[in-house]
């Protein structure tokens, strides 16, 4: 359900500055895990703890579940509950089957093996020694020997992190608002027609809200440009505005006034901001857009079939001119955080069955055959009205416009 806003709430609203408005943006585009060090939801946790108590089917389990299985570094949570579970996003079931052990779902290290436990119809998964057939393995005596290494970067992620990682800092979907009021570069380093590291670029806010360095103000920013608009394929309504990353740039010194005296008349000249170029992708260039840097995000996710029904369109094929997405893409749905989307939301893609004729009729019926699933994609950075999603699987390429709904 949208919550309503109320007129003065609305007039609040358009007076924020636009650094506070992208802030809002760039806080609703981050995963919900970034927000909390465990992201498992009451439901999940629930359903994990139910799961704890009675273990899961032995129908639910993938044909060829292993009766056990040492993790090694490289594999993700993704892979293993696929090994475990006929369907990978079931993951509460995949946690609850070792609740007692693996408290987190995400802290699942290398070198931990799991053990597969089938009886009376039911299957659990515990972490613990190996069970033979006349009770436990044998010990295998071993010479100590010490290692130390740290554990807090080794934990398995839930996909792998490379193929996401890029989006959470150079992905950029904008608003109308936040795209208005966006600082823009208005001069560059001795009149050069493009910048890059290690130049200085020289910037402007609007007259609201110029560039400024104080607390609790931006001070790192993302350069963008040609923001194209998202249109809903279904409505034709604008959505949003997909903008082209270019690099990072940090803010030196703010916006002031100089004021000069020319036959006894004072002139107020702007001064504007001074900018360093940290970083970039493509050249910068005059007229060129700038958003703050958003927070650190908390790289993990618990992949889960929506909460509600959920039905909507691909957008766009992002950075890319291709006309079909294959495995591991980036796509932009038309569902964000308004129709109740969240980080680690796992869809199914449909592909439109084809239009064709009844040969066999000898009134030449057209017929439109079913829609088919061609696929899964997760939801990994939702924004308020789009979201980006990585495809995780296809059987044929995914075009913009195809359609996808809830995983059952």
């Amino acid at each position: 359900m949208m919550a309503t806003s109320s007129p003065a709430t609305t007039h609040r609203a358009r007076q924020a500055p636009w650094w506070a408005l992208a802030a809002t943006a760039a806080l609703l585009a981050a995963p919900a895990q970034a927000q909390k060090i465990y992201p498992v939801t009451p439901a999940q946790r629930a359903t994990a703890q139910q799961v704890a108590q009675a273990g899961v089917p032995l129908a639910e389990l993938a044909p060829n579940a292993p009766d056990h299985y040492t993790v090694k570094r490289g594999d993700t949570l993704w892979a293993i509950s696929g090994m475990y579970l006929r369907h990978p996003w079931r993951w509460p079931e995949l946690w609850g089957m070792n609740l007692q052990q693996i408290r987190n779902p995400n802290l699942i290290y290398p070198g931990q093996t799991l053990y597969l436990d089938k009886s009376n119809g039911r299957a659990r998964l515990r972490v613990g020694e190996a069970q033979g057939p006349g009770g436990p393995m044998p010990t295998v005596r071993l010479e100590p020997h010490t290692r130390y290494e740290s554990l807090a970067n080794s934990a398995l992620p839930t996909l792998r992190p490379d193929l996401i990682d890029p989006f959470l800092s150079q992905g950029i979907i904008l608003d109308e608002d936040t795209l208005a009021h966006a600082p823009r570069i208005v001069a560059t380093q001795e009149n050069h027609v493009m910048v890059s590291h290690g130049d200085r670029a020289f910037a402007r806010g609007d007259a609201a809200a110029p560039l400024e360095l104080g607390p609790g103000k931006p001070s790192e920013f993302r350069v963008f440009r040609d923001a194209t608009p998202l249109r809903d394929p279904d409505t034709g309504k604008v959505l949003g505005y997909e903008a082209q990353y270019l690099g990072k740039a940090r803010l030196v010194r703010g916006e002031s006034t100089a004021s000069t005296q020319d036959d006894g008349k004072t002139q107020t000249d702007v001064v504007p901001a001074t900018l360093y170029i940290e970083s970039t992708k493509e050249e910068i260039r005059v007229g060129d857009r700038l958003l703050p840097e958003p927070p650190h995000q908390f790289l993990s996710y618990t992949p889960h079939a929506p909460q509600g029904e959920v039905k909507g369109r691909i957008v766009s094929i992002y950075g890319s001119a291709v006309a079909n997405a294959a495995q591991n893409q980036v796509v932009v749905i038309n569902r964000g955080t308004d129709d109740g989307i969240e980080s680690g939301d796992v869809l199914a893609l449909l592909k439109d069955g084809r239009t064709l004729v009844d040969s066999t009729d000898p009134a030449h019926a057209q017929m439109k055959l079913p829609n088919e699933r061609n696929g899964l994609l997760m939801v990994f950075s939702p924004f308020r009205k789009l979201s980006f999603a990585l495809i995780l699987e296809t059987n044929d390429g995914v075009r913009v416009g195809d359609r996808f709904t809830n995983p059952r």
